[in-house]
């Protein structure tokens, strides 16, 4: 059974920092490209920051200079080092795992919510 837990979302003023966590259990997780996406009320879901198999990153514009996305495959987990934090960040953050070959593997975490306010 695949899971992805997230931890470490919670209240930060602006301009503070807040790291989340993912552990990820059912899958070889190596081989997965590891992302992070958000959600704010009334909006869609957004990809925020991923990481391949090989560790090549991509960020969302909103997010670079900012947003750190990082691995450890020996504790199969992701985090998200999120510095000088905006008002606007504030979402529920979705740990998310893909892998595609002759097929796609798709799975997601619960969320963890994350609230920027002073």
């Amino acid at each position: 059974q695949v899971q992805l837990v997230e931890s470490g979302g919670g209240l930060v003023q602006p301009g503070g920092s807040l790291r989340v966590s993912c552990a990820a259990s059912g899958i070889t997780f190596r081989l997965y490209t590891m992302g992070w996406y958000r959600q704010a009320p009334g909006k869609q879901r957004e990809l925020v920051a991923s990481i391949t198999a090989g560790s090549s990153t991509n960020y969302a514009d909103s997010v670079k200079g900012r947003f750190t996305i990082s691995r450890d495959n020996a504790k199969n987990t992701v985090c998200l080092q999120m510095n000088n934090m905006k008002p606007a960040d504030t979402a529920v953050y979705y740990c998310n795992a893909e892998r595609r070959d002759s097929l796609v593997r798709n799975y997601w975490g619960q969320g963890t919510q994350v609230t920027v306010s002073a």
